[in-house]
């Protein structure tokens, strides 16, 4: 999103690595731009260390530290130098001109490259084996990571895989016998509970800060920039958290992980407010998913919901008190909710005999569930309270389509490129362009009509199936390399960016 609300008086910014990269300026000027908030028009950009929330008088957090810093790692980063097509150049009206001299007076092949990327973050040891968990943000795009654990070992990193909608990935190091850190239930954390964020911030060593729960079950639009369906509920706390704790850990006074450090909010761009992390149960779940299934697995309630949705006219006449429940805006058909008896209209109160205030808050518990689990949901029609028990459901296709979308996105139908033809051409194989419309190809490229994929993020493609499996597979930001029939000495590459 562009920065539409500067004004805003508070400032949520992702707690990246990017505070921590160094090299091409322009690039850290794109990432500290704003985000328009999706709740509360709050900015997005990176913020800097200026001091840490001091410990409590009478609370001993050595013994959590000493037990918890051992399974926090730090993760750097390395992207490759990638080269993509200046479209300027490309389709210039002086290359018909020119003939094939354009490309060598006027800058080779009409590409620029971008400069080496560095950048670094946290992590957090979740099995003697070498699993690790950590921020999407902090892996995404990745190709290189180098993980080094708190007694200074070094180990290269392998990403398993990533869950954009909630910010979570997976990473492995070729190692055993590690200290690594236990979950805990963070269904149990309370507001006003000490808490320690540890991680490798500004690329310092392991660092400690302290702080408090301030707010569970916040929901910032953050994660919206990453995944067209995002996951958040996070537990707020005023511990410091700066750039590079990205991935880190909050942990309790026992040491156990309570949650994974993943934004910050401030007014100005250096620490001064909240951090936010992403619920143990929640990277409990989805982690496990993860290295389970190689992706994560949802559970589904089927309804919408809206907070402020009810007015208190109606709030009165069910009998509804004040700031307690979410209004059912809708259910959707077959779904769980809907077997279940849940109607458009209802008021949701309680889940497992908790009360239910606000709609994040069911996301939360939903998030940290799987399909085939039951759950008790109590909620208020015409004002009488019921509860039932509801099973909820997978969509076992959801994920698939989701990232099948990302093709759908590119606004091109193609057709994998006839063996005779792809001899003629002097390449092994490859995926033509047939047609082109409104997509991410024509916003961000000048691909022409003909074009050939040969290449995916330097992975060669032969058929349309190959080439679906490479973009679904390639993250938000993917390089297709290629060739025009009437040039198949010359090879074009084009960056495509934000794919969801």
């Amino acid at each position: 999103m562009t920065v539409k609300q500067s004004f805003a008086a508070v400032v949520v910014a992702a707690a990246i690595s990017v505070g921590s990269i160094w090299g091409y300026d322009q690039y850290r000027q794109n990432h500290s731009s704003a985000w328009d908030n999706q709740q509360n028009s709050s900015l997005f950009k990176n913020a800097s260390y200026t001091e840490t929330s001091p410990g409590g008088p009478g609370v001993d957090f050595e013994k959590a530290a000493s037990k918890a810093v051992p399974s926090v790692v730090h993760i750097k980063t390395l992207t490759k130098a990638k080269q993509a097509a200046m479209p300027d150049l490309q389709n210039s009206p002086f290359r018909d001109f020119f003939g094939d001299g354009f490309d060598d007076m006027f800058g080779g092949r009409g590409n620029m490259q971008s400069q080496v990327q560095r950048a670094s973050g946290s992590g957090v040891i979740v099995s003697a084996d070498g699993y690790i968990v950590t921020n999407n943000h902090v892996v995404d795009g990745a190709d290189e990571l180098t993980v080094t654990l708190s007694n200074n070992k070094t180990y290269k990193g392998k990403v398993i895989g990533r869950d954009a909608s909630s910010d979570l990935a997976v990473v492995k190091i070729d190692a055993t016998n590690l200290s690594y850190m236990n979950f805990a239930n963070s269904d149990d954390v309370h507001l006003g509970q000490w808490v320690l964020a540890i991680g490798y911030p500004l690329n310092l060593d392991a660092t400690v800060t302290s702080g408090i729960v301030s707010a569970k079950s916040r929901s910032l639009g953050i994660n919206g920039r990453q995944s067209k369906t995002p996951l958040e509920a996070f537990i707020q706390t005023d511990a410091a958290i700066n750039p590079g704790n990205s991935g880190g850990a909050l942990v309790n006074t026992d040491g156990d992980l309570i949650g994974i450090n993943s934004a910050i909010a401030s007014p100005t761009g250096s620490y001064a407010g909240y951090g936010y992390a992403i619920p143990s149960n929640m990277v409990k779940k989805i982690t496990g998913d993860i290295v389970k299934y190689g992706s994560a697995k949802r559970a589904y309630l089927g309804i919408m919901f809206g907070s402020d949705q009810m007015s208190d006219e109606d709030r009165q006449k069910a009998n509804i008190k004040d700031g307690v429940g979410v209004y059912v805006m809708d259910v959707s058909q077959n779904s769980a909710a809907a077997e279940a008896g849940i109607q458009k209209g209802d008021f949701i109160t309680k889940i497992n005999g908790v009360a239910i205030n606000t709609g994040t808050e069911i996301i939360e518990r939903i998030a940290a569930m799987h399909a085939g689990d039951k759950l008790n949901v109590s909620y208020q029609r015409n004002g009488s309270e019921k509860t039932v028990t509801v099973i909820l459901k997978g969509d076992a296709g959801t994920y698939a389509l989701l990232k099948e979308q990302a093709v759908d996105q590119l606004g091109a139908s193609f057709e994998s490129l006839d063996p005779q033809k792809a001899a003629q051409l002097g390449i092994s194989g490859g995926v033509q362009v047939k047609s082109l419309s409104q997509g991410v190809l024509s916003e961000q490229t000048r691909i022409k009509e003909g074009f050939i994929v040969t290449k995916v993020n330097g992975r060669s493609v032969t058929s349309v199936d190959a080439l679906k499996g490479a973009i679904e597979n390639g993250g938000s930001s993917v390089v297709i390399s290629g060739i025009y029939p009437s040039q198949p000495n010359r090879e074009y590459q084009y960056a495509l960016n934000d794919l969801q």
